[in-house]
């Protein structure tokens, strides 16, 4: 569980962005490379420390496969 605030926020942006992206009809392969270029952007910028990149991305795969996150039931 992720406790940095701006560990936090990066998550709440990227999740959000997922949910996002998943209404608009993208894939899930689509939305993991989404995903993946966003990790690697955040390796590769020196906003956090390399081990909360790698504790975000753990949190962040997790919610990817988790359907429930991504119930589009009653969206137009």
């Amino acid at each position: 569980m992720l406790q940095d605030a701006r560990a936090i926020r990066y998550y709440q942006k990227l999740t959000d962005a997922l949910v996002e992206l998943r209404r608009q009809g993208y894939s899930l392969d689509e939305l993991r490379l989404y995903l993946d270029g966003y990790l690697a952007a955040l390796r590769h910028g020196t906003e956090l420390e390399p081990w909360l990149v790698h504790r975000l991305e753990e949190d962040a795969v997790r919610f990817l496969y988790d359907p429930a996150n991504f119930d589009l039931t009653g969206v137009p």
